[in-house]
């Protein structure tokens, strides 16, 4: 015979069960209501908000109304954040997004520091990350197996683009470096380059972080007599340097090069100043029919031309979308395993797929900026020189540091 204590215990056990049971039950029906959360997380406000920024917002939007808003019936929404090119305040933002608000990939970053913090939380919480910064860590030894690297790397933009000028006959150079890790970075892919295709490096001087005075380093540049003279900087540095080359004639008959530019800084720039300057992109609105309809449509909300970067958000934005509906999950790993699967193909890369190490391939371009005779108007900037095929400049598979990669 049952005790009153017992007979309490045995109700007690039965109603919890009964509630594990229903929440159980409730729960396919909950996550079938919540919304896939898409996270642009970049610089807002600083020395990047014209290249990615809002305008990178303003392109995942694009990218989730041209898939329809939607996916496995559930409703799509866009999150964005200021992370201020600080590693702390963009990994806390992460975390927040993940734990508390349900975002389930974050993209953009543009900062590399900021990407690789996000990115190593994300391996742990289990939510994608989509990359359009720099930094080749991205897929060799920080790779996760739930990120992509979308735009281009310091290899395509540093290496590649000695590499692809060389075999045009650029076999003599000389390196203006901002003197920290990004530039002895580049000016080492640089060198590598030209070394392999037996060309020579003339010189080298070094210059402090946001120098205003280069003239100096442009004589050196001028009287070493090489054909090229190469920019291991990005951002004020690059800019300074190209316009006080400008100004005083300095480059004389070389060509100036320089890894990182963006349609942005040729806008700031403007023509008289930037024009022979060449280098390697991944995106230029007037390529082609799509770009320039995916271009069109982007200028009317943004005002503004979009950038590689810009472009690429838009882009790896709708391929997450489609790994997703491909995958019938939002799942980490079986959206990425469908993002490796599925070829890319839209407005930013015809023919691009992603790689088991996380870099997405695509062609790049080789370009030179229009001297201002030549140019129609505002935003008519480059001239393509060659497409450039992402097997000949991205870092070889065989060669990747990446953990994933099977050797």
């Amino acid at each position: 015979m049952q005790t009153r204590s017992s007979v309490v215990t045995s109700f007690r056990r039965w109603a919890a069960l009964l509630a594990a049971s229903a929440a159980l039950l409730a729960t396919p029906a909950q996550a079938l209501d919540r919304p896939v959360k898409i996270g642009i997380l970049n610089d807002q406000s600083g020395l990047y908000a014209d290249l990615a920024g809002p305008g990178s917002v303003e392109a995942a939007r694009l990218a989730i109304e041209d898939f329809g808003g939607s996916v496995l019936g559930r409703p799509v929404e866009l999150v964005s954040a200021d992370h201020q090119n600080k590693a702390d305040i963009g990994a806390g933002i992460a975390r927040l997004w993940f734990d508390k608000e349900g975002v389930d990939v974050i993209a953009d970053f543009s900062n590399s520091a900021v990407g690789l913090a996000v990115q190593a939380i994300a391996k742990d919480k289990q939510k994608v990350t989509i990359v359009a910064a720099a930094s080749s860590a991205f897929t060799g030894k920080a790779c996760s197996p739930n990120s992509v690297q979308w735009v281009y790397t310091s290899r395509t933009n540093g290496y590649g683009l000695a590499k692809v000028l060389s075999a045009r006959g650029a076999d003599s150079w000389f390196l203006i470096t901002v003197d920290y890790a990004f530039g002895h970075a580049f000016a080492d892919e640089i060198r590598k380059a030209v070394t392999e295709a037996r060309g020579k490096v003339a010189g080298e001087v070094r210059h402090p972080l946001a120098t205003q005075d280069m003239s100096s380093y442009l004589l050196a540049a001028q009287a070493s007599k090489a054909k090229v003279i190469a920019l291991a900087s990005a951002g004020s540095d690059m800019t300074t340097t190209v316009k006080q080359a400008s100004e005083f004639g300095v480059a004389g008959g070389a060509t100036i090069v320089t890894p990182i530019v963006f349609l942005t800084d040729v806008h700031a720039m403007g023509l008289k100043a930037a024009q022979g300057l060449q280098f390697l992109t991944a995106f230029y609105w007037d390529r082609d029919e799509a770009s320039r309809a995916f271009a069109k449509r982007f200028y009317d909300r943004h005002k503004a031309m979009p950038t590689m970067t810009q472009a690429g958000i838009y882009s790896s934005v709708l391929h997450y979308l489609k790994a997703v509906k491909a995958a019938g999950t939002n799942d980490a790993s079986a959206v990425m395993a469908k993002m490796r699967e599925i070829p890319v193909s839209d407005a930013f890369a015809p023919k691009g797929f992603v790689r088991e190490d996380g870099q997405m391939i695509h062609d790049m371009y080789l370009v030179e900026v229009k001297k201002p005779e030549e140019s129609k108007g505002p935003w008519d900037y480059y001239k393509v020189l060659a497409t450039v095929p992402g097997e000949e400049v991205f870092q070889r598979l065989s060669e990747s540091e990446c953990p994933l990669v099977k050797k």
